[in-house]
């Protein structure tokens, strides 16, 4: 398996900055779920995912959790829910709510924990507010966040210039 380094500081502030004019486009076996980014609020968990996305880290795994009602989960290289790219990020909470379509990075119970693995709100779960960093919200494919089903795959996980 590959070996993975979150972003250096400078690069982080480089693809954060990038960021605000990019989007990421996940292809699963129901269509796509394209999310925009928050860099403002969480720079480093913003630019590890772009970094981890264009490496191809995400391309081939699965959504390992399924929660009708509250979230969708991917994002671990083992399919359990377990495992990530072999590094951990500071917490960047902030005070976007959770809200149906927003991502977040899922931990562990240690603040500091996240890595590579991301959520999706199903619905609004305002009780996980500034408790998980929110990095981005969903902008087309709600309805595919919808079907997504335990060993969904994302066939590809591209990052790609926003429309508008």
């Amino acid at each position: 398996m590959a070996t993975y380094q979150p972003p250096a500081p400078e690069e982080a502030a480089t693809l954060a900055a990038e960021a605000e004019h990019l989007q990421a486009r996940i292809t699963t076996p129901h269509g796509d779920i394209v999310f925009a980014f928050y860099p403002q609020d969480a720079p480093m968990h913003v630019a590890a995912f772009v970094q981890l996305a264009r490496a191809g880290f995400y391309n081939g795994l699965t959504f390992h959790r399924v929660e009708p009602g509250f979230v969708i989960q991917g994002g671990c290289p083992e399919g359990t829910g377990m495992g990530g790219p072999g590094y951990r990020l500071k917490a960047e909470f902030n005070t976007r709510p959770h809200m149906q379509g927003t991502v977040a990075m899922a931990r562990s119970s240690n603040p500091d924990s996240a890595g590579s693995q991301f959520y999706v709100c199903l619905e609004d779960a305002r009780f996980l507010d500034r408790q998980y960093t929110v990095f981005g919200q969903v902008v087309e494919g709600l309805g595919v966040v919808q079907k997504v089903r335990v060993g969904d795959r994302m066939e590809r996980v591209t990052i790609e210039p926003t429309n508008g």
